[in-house]
């Protein structure tokens, strides 16, 4: 099974409001999930994003890749840059 984390969007028409999810690289956008990691809100000035860490860093420990997008975010949050520091056994 191939495991990525993504966005599921949810939220009204023109209001986007996204959940960062792991799920099975089969299932649709908007459709069934594994686990939700986090939240992320483009709307507010700046831009909210929550993601828990140490679930994200277990997922892509374990193999999960991330799309365009939740990567950029994870990226944010500096989660990617603990993932390489872990990797690299620093």
């Amino acid at each position: 099974m191939a495991v990525k984390i993504r966005l599921k969007r949810i939220g009204a028409k023109k209001s986007p409001f996204y959940r960062v999810v792991v799920s099975d690289s089969r299932s649709p956008r908007d459709g069934r999930f594994v686990e939700e990691i986090g939240t992320y809100n483009p709307l507010t000035e700046p831009a909210q994003i929550a993601i828990k860490e140490e679930r994200a860093i277990y997922w892509l420990q374990t193999g999960a890749q991330p799309s365009d997008s939740a990567r950029h975010l994870l990226s944010q949050v500096g989660i990617m840059k603990k993932l390489h520091e872990l990797r690299q056994g620093k």
